[in-house]
């Protein structure tokens, strides 16, 4: 089934090309290029994909990156960031770049942050000085950043949780959206809201009613991947996703497996970030097309094969034998290889899974993924 349904903003867009089921292909339109969809953004929390360069990232076939507000403004500081051109000069990225508002941050930072109706107050990890963080300040950081897409500040709390603290911090979350939406100077930057309600179809479809009611550009759903089980998790999403208008793109944030991205998709999403490929890069463990490899083993010391003969990362220019080397020296290459090695793969995962949407054939691909990638 094709559609050919496009946003209205005249800066931001998004063009919805085929769906087969629920899944989805389709264009993001930005000022700095076209992303297609499903996507991949390589997390880049400080202005940086840890480990590798711009020229390395771009390399992986990255077209979208994310940045964190929280973060950023405590270290350089957005007014820094601003005078030095903006953070696409000053990481030297000239692709789109979407800038998460700190929403998560009271989630991962829950011992040093008190939130109340009004803000979201940290005690800084780097120094421990207060730092306050509103809706209208959210945007005008992200503003000051100039990244492509801004998201709303929400609540997200830890799961398993008491329906009545998920339903306030749902509230909040949506009274906060329309504050960002309401501070928000810059008509070319995309703001997207941001679906919570924890594991309850009917508040996540409060939430997503409410946000709707508003021109947001996309919409995200959050405050998943935090301590539930993946089936739960792909239980919300499906019950998620129908309330969210189709002619807006769908974000799942900070997922994650590469099958958690696959049955995303398969509900209707079609932009993800994670840590994970990084991260895990970094331990020694790389996903393939057969599963994830953990690459200190001592069955690697004699293998001459490269982890994926097809691959084109600069990990698969080297045997196995050679990377496992590298970790168990603690040379720093061992890490660089592996996330340009897993970045890689992602980016070649969201490229498989376009073609299957466009070809008709996702539904038998994934349940053959699911067999095989974990």
């Amino acid at each position: 089934m094709a559609d050919s349904s496009q946003s209205s903003d005249r800066r931001f867009g998004f063009t919805l090309h085929q769906t087969d089921g629920a899944a989805r292909s389709g264009t993001l339109h930005t000022l700095r290029g076209d992303v297609p969809t499903p996507v991949f953004m390589p997390v880049g929390t400080l202005g940086t994909v840890k480990g590798l360069t711009i020229d390395q990232v771009r390399s992986t076939g990255a077209q979208l990156i994310l940045g964190n507000t929280y973060h950023l403004a405590l270290r350089p500081g957005a007014d820094r960031v601003a005078r030095l051109g903006g953070l696409h000069h000053f990481m030297g990225w000239d692709g789109p770049i979407l800038t998460d508002s700190g929403g998560f941050q009271i989630f991962s930072l829950a011992a040093c942050a008190k939130i109340t109706e009004q803000a979201a107050t940290f005690q800084s990890h780097i120094d421990g000085s207060k730092f306050v963080l509103t809706p209208e300040e959210s945007i005008r950081i992200q503003e000051q950043l100039g990244s492509d897409i801004a998201m709303v500040l929400d609540h997200v709390i830890a799961l398993p949780a008491k329906p009545a603290d998920v339903m306030d911090a749902m509230d909040r979350s949506s009274r906060w959206a329309v504050r960002c939406l309401d501070a928000a100077q810059r008509s070319e930057q995309a703001k997207f809201a941001i679906v919570q309600g924890g594991l309850d179809i009917e508040m996540r479809q409060r939430s997503a009613e409410a946000l709707t009611a508003h021109p947001f550009d996309g919409y995200a759903v959050g405050g998943l991947s935090v301590g539930e089980p993946p089936p739960e998790m792909y239980r919300v999403i499906e019950g998620t996703t129908p309330f969210l208008p189709s002619e807006r793109p769908r974000y799942l944030m900070g997922v994650g497996r590469p099958i958690d991205l696959l049955e995303g998709i398969a509900r209707g999403i079609d932009m993800f970030d994670c840590v994970m490929p990084t991260r895990n890069g970094r331990n020694a463990q790389v996903f393939t097309w057969d599963g994830p490899l953990r690459m200190r083993n001592a069955k690697f010391a004699d293998d001459p094969r490269p982890i994926d003969e097809n691959c084109p990362c600069l990990a698969c220019r080297h045997s196995r034998a050679y990377i496992r080397h590298l970790f168990v020296s603690g040379e720093m290459l061992g890490p660089i290889l592996l996330t340009h090695c897993n970045l890689t793969f992602y980016q070649l995962l969201m490229a498989e899974a376009r073609r299957q949407i466009e070809a008709g054939t996702f539904t038998p691909w994934l349940e053959l993924q699911r067999k095989r990638i974990v």
